[in-house]
């Protein structure tokens, strides 16, 4: 697999200025004429938000089966026990539905951010657009014909946000119930769990990467002697680090890493990483500090390059019977579909994309794997 190379020097906003170019359009307080839809996968990296309220655990991302192909791959065993170092906890949503507009950013403590986790219009470093009073913008939501939520737009195409009434989020805008959606943080949760938690992942996770040979699984993982570190807690503590210093002490690391791929095996496989996912989790984290953010101004993705040659044995379903099989993951899982980055720059929506698509082949070749 090829990618990007990353810089890892952080973004500081002076006074808590924020990009002049915008990663999505700005929204508009009051407007006629709406146009409610379902954004896509690439859209919902872009607004910052996808999937809310419904949507099918993995559909954004899942290709099914390639194009001009008739293989059936496998599908997930009925009661399969998922990871078994996931804490009880971890799947606790980040914030009730409905916040208030309290300015997102990282404090120094994690207990600061356990609410009000919601979906923000943000620039082009995934930065909170303030209003003149210096409130984060909640993009609006509505529930659809079919009882999902989706976020609202214009009649333009552009999102719109929740206007404040006396510095609380409006409930409806010209006559129609508007909604904060809430980012799930699912497993990635346990990033909240006091620090000695992930220090004792990280040294797990780097007493094995130095102890062997160094290599990337078919889901772009970090793997020791053709072992894979898929335990989430441990590659959450490696995503901190990686992304708090620019690399991993004693390890490495292979051609072809990307950090996103840490943060995918961190979550959950039938999730959905935004980049709402990614600057949330990077203030709990710390990798966020106040309004210092970290810098994703060169951080570039391309689906085509990572995955057009990657491949992966897996679970195929030949003339009734299931055959270990090497299939394109371009094809299996993005359906040789690339993705179109909304923007003339790199930004956080790239690297939000690269997680998802980790996340996505990850979950592929788990419920397809050879057992």
């Amino acid at each position: 697999m090829t990618h990007t190379t990353f810089n890892f020097k952080k973004l500081i906003l002076a006074g808590g200025t924020t990009f002049a170019m915008l990663a999505v359009p700005m929204a508009l307080n009051s407007v006629t004429g709406l146009n409610l839809g379902v954004i896509s996968s690439a859209q919902a990296a872009e607004d910052g938000g996808a999937n809310k309220g419904g949507a099918k655990k993995g559909a954004a991302n899942k290709g099914g089966q390639g194009k001009g192909s008739d293989k059936i791959f496998r599908a997930p065993v009925a009661g399969e026990e998922e990871d078994s170092d996931r804490p009880v906890w971890a799947g606790v949503k980040g914030g009730k539905s409905g916040g208030g507009g309290k300015p997102a950013g990282a404090g120094s403590k994690k207990g600061d951010l356990y609410g009000d986790m919601v979906v923000l219009l943000r620039d082009a470093n995934g930065v909170p657009l303030l209003t003149t009073d210096g409130l984060v913008q909640v993009i609006a939501y509505v529930y659809d014909a079919t009882g999902n939520l989706v976020p609202l737009k214009d009649a333009s195409g552009n999102l719109v946000v929740i206007p404040y009434v006396d510095g609380e989020l409006a409930t409806s805008i010209d006559g129609v119930a508007v909604y904060s959606a809430e980012v799930d943080l699912g497993r990635l949760s346990v990033g909240r769990a006091p620090d000695k938690v992930l220090t004792h992942s990280l040294d797990e996770a780097l007493s094995k990467l130095t102890s062997g040979t160094v290599t990337l699984d078919s889901s772009g993982r970090l793997a020791v002697d053709g072992v894979t570190i898929d335990s989430p807690l441990e590659n959450l503590a490696l995503y901190d680090t990686y992304m708090t210093t620019g690399s991993l002490p004693g390890v490495t690391l292979p051609t072809g890493f990307n950090p996103a791929s840490l943060l995918a095996a961190a979550s959950d496989k039938y999730g959905t990483i935004t980049v709402d996912t990614v600057v949330y989790m990077n203030s709990i984290l710390g990798i966020n500090s106040g309004t210092t953010y970290f810098d994703f101004s060169t951080t570039n993705y391309d689906r085509y390059t990572t995955w057009a040659n990657a491949k992966a044995v897996v679970l195929v379903l030949k003339d009734g019977v299931y055959v270990p099989t090497e299939v394109n993951l371009y094809e299996a899982v993005f359906n040789s579909t690339n993705w179109t980055d909304p923007t003339t720059v790199g930004g956080a929506d790239d690297f939000a994309t690269a997680a998802d698509d980790y996340r996505a082949v990850i979950e592929f070749v788990h419920d397809n794997a050879v057992r």
